[in-house]
């Protein structure tokens, strides 16, 4: 999404949501060069609201999470990878708002896999931004 922020146009803001400890995301930011806000909900009040709620031991480690794993080991080796220190069951999702504050378009994952496409965010973007059909 980093690479095509000029896609969505100048009165669209990104910002990424996450239950993280705050002193892990600036250098999460810097390494990923994100150039838009990271924000924290450590209570997970924004996850309950939107309902996003947490996967099976089956669905977040299975195959598709294990190979992802499989290929950073093969670019990066042992170095890369850590201890979890967070919920790893805590589903994601993608949204956008509305300039009403309404949702516009959701997206639930249903595994660490599980993303819409930065082309389908872009769309679902730009037809938010559209005044309704009178």
């Amino acid at each position: 999404m980093r690479d095509r922020l000029d896609e969505l146009g100048a009165t669209t803001d990104v910002a990424l949501i996450t239950f993280s400890d705050p002193r892990q995301l600036d250098p999460y930011q810097d390494i990923h060069g994100l150039p838009f806000p990271i924000l924290v909900d450590r209570d997970r009040s924004a996850y309950r609201a939107y309902g996003l709620g947490r996967g099976s031991l089956g669905r977040v480690w299975g195959w598709s999470t294990l190979r992802g794993y499989v290929g950073i080991l093969g670019e990066t080796g042992l170095g890369r990878l850590s201890r979890a220190t967070e919920d790893t069951r805590q589903l994601g999702g993608d949204f956008v708002i509305a300039a009403d504050g309404t949702l516009a378009w959701g997206f639930w994952s249903s595994g660490p896999a599980d993303r819409p496409s930065v082309d389908e965010l872009i769309v679902q973007a730009g037809a938010a931004s559209q005044p309704p059909n009178a």
